[in-house]
């Protein structure tokens, strides 16, 4: 019974563990650099790029810090390397294949992210 008992508790705290920490190292700057590409996306001016690209890579960008530091990351590193990312993209143009793949990682990777960022969109608060 003892032996059962460990057994399910060992299982039950590394269970937890695992999805206490789901995101790896390589997620998580995949997801920065996701973010900075949605944030220089969000500085395109609206003469070049239509409205609704600009909203959706906004709340997007809202959306991944915030998830971020939900997921234990510290606000100043996130920032430091968003910044790394939008340095390198911003004055380019938008690219529509990057973003596309970032949608779908994002979405892929994280439940429930495109209906979060389908709500902020709509409630413009973003």
């Amino acid at each position: 019974m003892r032996k059962t008992i460990l057994i399910i508790s060992t299982f039950l705290y590394f269970g937890s563990v695992v999805a206490a920490g789901q995101l790896n190292d390589n997620d998580k700057k995949a997801i920065i650099k996701c973010a900075g590409l949605y944030y220089a996306n969000s500085m395109i001016p609206q003469g070049t790029l239509e409205l609704d690209k600009i909203v959706h890579s906004i709340a997007s960008k809202k959306f991944l810090t915030t998830y971020l530091a939900k997921e234990g990351l510290k606000e100043d590193l996130v920032n430091s390397e968003l910044i790394k990312f939008v340095d390198e993209l911003y004055g380019k143009p938008y690219d529509e294949r990057k973003t596309g793949d970032c949608d779908k990682f994002i979405y892929k990777l994280i439940p429930e992210s495109k209906t979060e960022i389908d709500k902020l969109i709509k409630s413009g608060i973003y």
